[in-house]
């Protein structure tokens, strides 16, 4: 990939996660949550024309924020950006921490599962990421101008 397009995906990338929402959590992963807090009993079933409205809702209010509709992975975890068909940033939720993960991805039974080949930061974890982009960036410019 040139210099050019890195920059641009670069660019892209830290444009789209700026912009997202990093409290957002799902229904879904609110009620893994639950269910699992509850050791998978005790859990009340909605019916599925009741389910299929709050999606619905829920899509219509995910439209509304930020212009365009939101897409989310086979774990329901928040897509912010894919980098190749099987690389991905995701934004997720696990015991009660967003976490962003920058993720390979494999296809297992239909659905796309994530691999081992990644790595999920905490928010404070991105944040110090992001502060030091500017430093990374000057490194890569000065390693590329050496060669």
């Amino acid at each position: 990939m040139d210099e050019a397009t890195k920059k641009k995906v670069e660019a892209a990338v830290l444009e789209i996660l700026r912009g997202s929402d990093m409290e957002s959590v799902t229904e879904y992963k609110e009620e893994a949550e639950a269910e699992e807090e509850q050791g998978g009993a005790g859990r009340e079933s909605k019916d599925k024309e009741q389910e299929e409205e709050e999606e619905e809702e829920d899509d219509e209010e995910e439209e509304g924020k930020g212009g365009g509709k939101r897409e989310y992975d086979d774990q329901g975890d928040l897509i912010l950006c894919r980098l190749s068909n099987k690389r991905r940033v995701t934004l997720s939720e696990f015991k009660g921490r967003s976490l962003v993960s920058i993720r390979e991805f494999y296809v297992k039974d239909g659905k796309e599962m994530p691999s081992a080949k990644g790595i999920s930061m905490t928010m404070e974890q991105w944040e110090a990421f992001c502060n030091a982009v500017p430093a990374i960036e000057d490194a890569i410019k000065k390693f590329e101008d050496s060669d």
